[in-house]
């Protein structure tokens, strides 16, 4: 089975940079799998909050997780910094899917990258509703032709 390559930075339409923390190693000396996935749902949630994408607290509506993946591709230790790259592959009547890229410290090819789907639901129900035409404006400013 053929891998597909990393992506570059250059593949990616926004950022957000994290610090790694010593807690996030484990025991092979890098940052745990687990923890990408937080870096992920870190990068899209600041991504969505700073660009208002959704009122996460308070609006009629928010965004749930409902599909996460990751590849690795190399490790990612502490003390070393994470760039975050995303960018808006698909936007659906409900849902947005992400493709995410993690970068450690200056290096132009992804460490890690994957993908998040968030659903936009009403808070009142929890159920699917249409994105808003104005946070699809602001999506489609990271998208990417599919």
């Amino acid at each position: 089975m053929s891998r597909t390559p990393p992506r570059r930075r250059a593949d990616y339409r926004w950022f957000h940079e994290i610090t790694t923390r010593w807690m996030d190693n484990d025991v092979f000396r890098h940052v745990n799998n687990v923890n990408y996935f937080s870096f992920f749902d870190t990068a899209v949630t600041y991504y969505e909050m700073t660009e208002n994408v959704v009122d996460l607290y308070t609006g009629p509506m928010h965004c749930v997780v409902a599909e996460v993946q990751c590849r690795y591709h190399r490790s990612v230790a502490f003390p070393d910094r994470i760039v975050v790259g995303l960018r808006v592959a698909r936007i659906g009547g409900s849902s947005v899917r992400y493709e995410i890229g993690i970068f450690r410290n200056d290096e132009d090819e992804t460490s890690a990258e994957g993908h998040f789907v968030h659903v936009f639901v009403a808070r009142a129900t929890q159920r699917p509703v249409p994105i808003p035409d104005a946070s699809r404006a602001i999506l489609n400013r990271i998208s990417v032709p599919g």
